[in-house]
């Protein structure tokens, strides 16, 4: 298989020539490198004459309340379908809202809707190991075209042919989905942090109830953050509202993961900051999630936004320090913790578990740290005379 990459942004193009990745991700460079004799990056949509099936796929700029502007892709699938032979397949791969392809069917004969489930740090796995594919089409009825259908075979996976609005419908039905698991898992891991239950004891009961599965988003986090899990909550409240249906339990996670995402800060207020507004706070990550450099909803970003007397000290080993206007970014994780009163650890990148607890206390100048994804781990950092707090399970202090 050959691919053309085709962006109207030069600047980009160049880069990607280069070699000169604008995203972080795990596998991205290894398989560019390998792959390098048949990929052409190109900034003429011209190129795209030679290609079977084209992939319209910007991302869809959201804004802090999860509404798409969808300007871009519209823009792109006007001037992609100009470029290209009339028997060949589009494909809107961008997320957008049901009755969005459909509006858009006059652009060509052969246009469709495929289901995008990108995780960020996962992207190379997710697209060479697809669980299946959801194809939208005009009429369902009809054949996927040929070259469409030799290249999804090409995975061994199920591909699911429905109308436009279901695909589309369908990717948001996926995240919601998610944000349900995620939020029970906040909502009764908190209960865990006041009962004296532990939440990573009770994960394995779940994950073995068929009900349930071993693949349940069942970890406690800092509420949902990347931006397109926001998206497609809005659109289901917006969609809702229009047509007069009830989305009360979307709203709720919506407010559980507002919650969930201020714990950090409302647990520095009560173990620090409400004593010594002021203090030194050393923070660990900016991305959003490790193995990306988004920031997008960043928990961390947030909560460096709520510490507005106090010092702070950063370090992420992707996103530059500037990404948090007010901060001193430092070279690494023990120059960001020297002398600090609190340690925050915000996004678990693999780097910060190599981190030894007795390190920390030494170079710190308190001993307070919290640590919502267990990186350090409690055990450890008790022994190492360290006050710990984490998502799920009580907090303890050293003896």
């Amino acid at each position: 298989v050959s691919v053309v990459c085709a962006d109207i942004d030069e600047g980009l193009i160049s880069r990607l020539r280069a070699g000169d990745l604008p995203i972080t991700e795990p596998q991205f460079a290894e398989l560019l490198s390998k792959n390098a004799d048949h990929i052409e990056f190109s900034s003429d949509l011209g190129a795209l004459k030679g290609c079977d099936v084209v992939y319209v796929a910007p991302d869809v700029a959201t804004d802090d309340a999860g509404h798409s502007d969808l300007s871009v892709i519209d823009s792109l699938l006007v001037a992609a379908a100009s470029n290209i032979r009339p028997d060949a397949v589009l494909v809107v791969l961008s997320q957008v809202p049901p009755g969005f392809t459909r509006a858009r069917s006059a652009v060509h004969d052969l246009l469709f809707y495929q289901v995008e489930t990108l995780i960020f740090g996962r992207a190379m796995e997710r697209a060479l190991y697809p669980e299946r594919y959801i194809i939208g089409a005009g009429n369902p009825a009809a054949e996927i075209p040929t070259a469409y259908q030799a290249y999804l075979e090409l995975f061994s996976c199920p591909i699911l042919k429905m109308r436009y609005e279901s695909a589309e419908l369908a990717k948001i039905s996926i995240n919601c989905c998610l944000v349900a698991s995620i939020s029970v898992a906040n909502t009764l891991a908190e209960l865990c942090e006041e009962t004296g239950a532990d939440w990573s004891e009770i994960v394995p009961a779940l994950k073995l109830d068929k009900r349930i599965g071993p693949s349940s988003y069942l970890a406690p986090g800092l509420g949902i953050a990347g931006g397109n899990l926001e998206r497609d909550l809005a659109t289901v409240m917006e969609l809702a509202a229009t047509h007069g249906t009830d989305s009360g339990v979307v709203s709720s996670w919506v407010a559980n993961s507002a919650h969930r995402k201020s714990w950090p800060y409302r647990t520095l207020r009560r173990v620090i900051l409400d004593r010594k507004s002021d203090a030194h706070v050393a923070v660990l990550g900016l991305a959003y999630k490790e193995d990306t450099h988004s920031t997008k909803n960043s928990p961390s970003l947030a909560l460096i936004e709520q510490l507005q007397d106090c010092r702070i000290t950063v370090f992420d080993p992707v996103v530059p320090a500037s990404a948090a206007p007010g901060v001193e970014g430092r070279e690494n994780a023990m120059d960001a913790v020297l002398g600090a009163d609190v340690l925050v650890i915000m996004t678990p990148w693999a780097v910060f578990r190599d981190l030894d607890p007795r390190d920390l206390a030494k170079a710190m100048g308190g001993r307070i740290i919290l640590d919502p994804y267990k990186v350090l781990g409690q055990a450890a950092a008790l022994s190492a005379g360290l006050e710990y707090y984490t998502l799920g399970v009580a907090s303890e202090s050293a003896n």
